[in-house]
């Protein structure tokens, strides 16, 4: 079987697992910082997205430190398809959120 830059229980896995919950961080930090922010509908959807999302990713890198820490491989499959649907049913909020709701009203969250 090939090895997989990124795959779960490695140092590559960690380190992206660490990007995606900074950025996600970093990109709510920057949406809270918009003046009023909280009158767009989408953005406050928005933000709850992006907060599943470093939740997300900060517990698989959790996990993938876990098993670098006690040296356990984590290609069961039934672990890689728990990742793999994870990152799926989180891809959906985050990647339609703005197309679902109108930008331009003013509602309140």
């Amino acid at each position: 079987m090939k090895v997989a830059v990124g795959r779960p229980g490695t140092l590559s896995g960690l380190l992206l697992r660490i990007g995606q919950s900074l950025f996600a961080a970093s990109s709510i930090a920057f949406m809270v910082s918009a003046f009023g922010f909280s009158n767009y509908t989408a953005f406050c959807y928005l933000i709850a997205s992006m907060g599943l999302q470093a939740l997300w990713s900060f517990g698989l890198a959790c996990l993938d430190f876990y098993a670098m820490w006690i040296k356990r491989d984590l290609r069961s499959a039934v672990l890689v398809s728990l990742f793999v649907v994870g990152d799926w049913v989180k891809l959906y909020p985050s990647s339609f959120t703005p197309k679902l709701f109108n930008t331009q009203g003013h509602y309140s969250c």
